[in-house]
């Protein structure tokens, strides 16, 4: 339930530093886009890293969870100059590539619940997140008293 109360901006920051030490970024991944409707790759070195926590986490709160559904869920809208906007699905290779990764590191593992097909999170990537969430909660009522006591002066 730590999860569910922690900022995710918090736990997919801690998750990325976490993963880069045990996930490696393919050599393309410095030159691709991460989807149709981009028109440049990431400007953020560290990208591979914060979607793949970003992935380990969308696992653990909606799992189980495909390819497809993933890539509804980081696509965007491709500006067509004077057309209007139209929504694309984000690159499928950059999320199967992930996937398997954190499938190699046991952190999720492919299941089916009922109709429901995908990949869910182990007991170790749960203990992992659950683990950062914890602590970001630290960091986030730290940050919550300072905020109130520079308010208060």
């Amino acid at each position: 339930m730590v999860m569910y109360n922690t900022k995710p901006e918090i736990i997919v920051e801690k998750t990325a530093l976490e993963l880069k030490k045990t996930i490696k970024a393919p050599e393309w991944s410095k030159f691709v886009k991460t989807g149709v409707a981009k028109e440049r790759p990431p400007e953020d070195l560290d990208w591979w890293y914060k979607r793949a926590a970003s992935i380990l986490r969308k696992i653990y709160m909606y799992g189980p969870i495909g390819v497809s559904k993933l890539r509804v869920k980081y696509g965007s809208k491709k500006n067509r100059k004077t057309k209007p906007e139209k929504f694309y699905r984000a690159s499928g290779k950059v999320i199967r590539t992930i996937l398997q990764q954190l499938e190699e590191q046991k952190l999720i593992e492919k299941a089916a619940k009922g109709v429901h097909k995908g990949r869910i999170i182990t007991n170790k990537g749960k203990s992992l997140l659950d683990k950062i969430g914890k602590d970001g909660n630290k960091v986030v009522s730290k940050e919550e008293k300072t905020g109130k006591e520079a308010r208060s002066n």
